[in-house]
């Protein structure tokens, strides 16, 4: 799979294609439906399938903090949409001469110009261009006179409701990571390097792997039972903390992985960590001692959890992921009010 960034860095050989339009947040069931139908058209025609996304995605460019946090940061979508057989992604960078073309030069740029599109498939109630004119009957219209099919994705329905990114989120939220997956297709799973921190954990006993967080990808905040694929094959349980640490602070959203049994070193390697069960959020506490009591009774929860619910030990094995939150948050009373608890770091 090609990723080309940017309309300047189309060759030749990337012209003429199926393509469809989109943020792809999350790649669920949904969107894994728009991909098929790209793949038939794609075989009918031996052409390649291009996926456009767009770089900050337009919500993030136009309400910054306020937008809605993603599901999948850029890497992990790109990895996704690979696995879904999508053979070039073109990612444009949303900005202010982007989001200033008017609808037909942005078919004329992109989409004849520059993908010389023979195939698109976009959502009926898809809108775009500065002057809102882009929609689907103007892509029919021009399609027509230039010579490329439309046609608007099927709606995927579960429980007779559409699945969306939105609904994904709110599920995950609401600590129902088992609908989630129904709704993704996998577990929900966030990732990243380690890399070296203050080391406050180790101090306490109860060391962590922390892998730095971009702040529009935190979809969870809070402290859960997660599940852990390490490089060399095995996956652990283990507690981890997703957040800002309000206890000790931090200058950007960090997670926080700590691994039963586990002693090694992991500095530099890239984990994939599947939250499983939420047992409470964030809460910054008034002094170190009472968040080194509440990260025992964290510990305590989720070996309680695991031992009722015991996760495989390989990749192929199924998770154990919990419909609601456990029980009542467990918070050490000497904290102070306000939100959700952060383990430290180490």
């Amino acid at each position: 799979m090609r990723v080309i960034r940017g309309l300047h860095n189309l060759r030749e050989e990337d012209r003429g294609c199926v393509a469809t339009i989109g943020n792809f947040d999350g790649v669920h069931r949904g969107h894994r439906a728009i991909l098929e139908q790209c793949r038939e058209q794609a075989a009918r025609l031996g052409l390649p399938v291009t996926v456009v996304v767009f770089e900050p995605q337009p919500r993030e460019f136009f309400a910054g903090d306020q937008a809605p946090p993603r599901l999948t940061r850029l890497r992990d979508k790109v990895a996704l949409l690979g696995e879904c057989g999508v053979d070039r992604i073109l990612c444009l960078p949303f900005n202010d001469a982007l989001r200033s073309l008017t609808a037909r030069e942005f078919i004329d740029r992109v989409l004849i110009d520059g993908l010389d599109v023979r195939h698109l498939v976009v959502g009926d109630d898809f809108r775009f261009g500065c002057d809102r004119r882009g929609d689907f009957h103007l892509l029919t219209a021009v399609g027509e006179s230039r010579g490329f099919g439309v046609e608007h994705t099927r709606t995927f329905t579960l429980d007779d409701e559409r699945v969306s990114s939105t609904r994904v989120r709110t599920l995950l939220t609401s600590g129902n990571f088992a609908a989630a997956a129904r709704l993704l297709g996998r577990p929900y799973r966030l990732g990243g390097r380690v890399v070296s921190d203050r080391q406050l954990g180790r101090t306490i006993g109860v060391p962590t792997a922390n892998l730095p967080q971009p702040a529009l990808s935190l979809a969870l905040q809070g402290v859960y039972a997660v599940v852990t694929d390490l490089p060399d094959g095995r996956r652990l349980p283990g507690v981890a903390n997703i957040g800002w640490r309000p206890t000790v602070g931090s200058e950007r959203p960090v997670l926080e992985v700590h691994l039963f049994d586990f002693d090694g070193d992991l500095y530099g390697e890239r984990l994939t960590v599947f939250p499983c069960a939420k047992l409470r959020g964030e809460v910054k506490f008034a002094h170190f001692d009472a968040l080194k009591m509440q990260i025992r009774a964290d510990l305590a929860r989720a070996r309680h959890y695991f031992a009722a619910h015991p996760p495989g030990d390989t990749l192929d094995d199924r998770l154990p992921l919990a419909s609601a939150p456990l029980a009542r948050e467990a918070v050490i009373p000497d904290s102070s009010a306000g939100a959700p608890a952060d383990h430290d770091d180490g």
